[in-house]
């Protein structure tokens, strides 16, 4: 029989057969399927024409199936076992899931947030697996819809509707000079910006896009190296009088590992959303809404704190 015959079957007469071979009764099945007797009974009379056969015989009160239905009843055993498990509501379990999740995502996420947030999941899931891809903002619904990724986590360069999103939390920029740095003591001023060389990291966000605007109207700042990653910034920070900007967890982290001075922007620039983003398929995935809740928790609130925690808010 092909696929196109059964679904004109009506299967509901298949759970039917199984509660009425379970109470012997018309009634008892009636009260169970929430149906009258009256309604029970043409049951019974539709699934004697479906499957051919008087399925029943009665002896007294009770209905003493025929081979034929326990033939049917045990071949329908393990599909409506595995159907009830499968329409069953689930208890997501951490421990027992093996599942590979696919993420792109920046190198910054990579670098400041993502690390926080691993020894949480595997402490939970210690069997589930990750992929990190280099994110593409132009091609984000793409890597979302049809590339397999399962969360995006980034600053969101445009509207992403219609995939679904959530602010992990706002991100601001500050400045990272060398304790020799000719302003590491002082206060730095616009002009000071403006007049030292610069080392930008390129953080694939769009971040520079934000400082030019802000910068609209003044010189631009004179900058001397403009890389992918913040080793090479660091690798010439003693050696001549460079300004690194940066966002300010990244900051936090290196400030503090390399031992350099931080500054706040002598300008007035607006903190950037970071987002996790995610197709509409993955919303009401168990895995994914436990590992989507891990990331913003332990992820939101390390942005939230980052900049309070080096006394660098107020």
């Amino acid at each position: 029989m092909e696929l196109e015959e059964v679904y004109r079957k009506d299967l509901n007469l298949l759970i039917a057969l199984r509660v009425l071979i379970e109470e012997s009764s018309v009634s008892k099945a009636a009260a169970r399927l929430n149906l009258s007797q009256s309604a029970m009974s043409r049951v019974l009379g539709r699934l004697r024409q479906l499957l051919n056969d008087p399925l029943f015989t009665r002896q007294g009160q009770h209905l003493i199936p025929t081979e034929k239905a326990l033939e049917i009843d045990r071949s329908l055993g393990d599909p409506l076992e595995s159907l009830r498990q499968l329409l069953s509501p689930l208890e997501f379990e951490p421990q027992s899931c093996d599942q590979t999740f696919t993420i792109a995502t920046t190198d910054y996420a990579m670098q400041t947030i993502l690390p926080f947030a691993l020894p949480r999941i595997y402490q939970e899931a210690p069997n589930v697996s990750f992929d990190f891809l280099p994110l593409q903002h132009d091609r984000l619904s793409d890597q979302l819809t049809y590339e397999g990724a399962d969360l995006a986590i980034c600053r969101p360069t445009g509207p992403v509707e219609p995939l679904r999103s959530e602010v992990l939390g706002r991100v601001g920029v500050l400045c990272l000079l060398s304790k020799q740095h000719p302003l590491a003591d002082k206060e730095m001023d616009l002009q000071d910006y403006l007049h030292y060389p610069h080392a930008m990291i390129a953080i694939s966000d769009g971040v520079k896009a934000l400082l030019d605007q802000s910068l609209v109207g003044n010189p631009a700042p004179k900058m001397v190296l403009r890389a992918y990653h913040l080793e090479a910034a660091l690798a010439i920070v003693d050696t001549m009088p460079i300004i690194i900007t940066v966002p300010a967890d990244l900051a936090y982290l290196v400030a503090e590992r390399y031992d350099l001075a931080v500054k706040p922007l002598p300008f007035q620039f607006t903190p950037f959303d970071y987002s996790m983003i995610w197709h509409p398929r993955c919303e009401h995935s168990s895995a994914q809404e436990w590992l989507r809740s891990i990331v913003k928790e332990e992820c939101g609130r390390l942005i939230a704190k980052r900049v309070e925690d080096m006394g660098l808010d107020g």
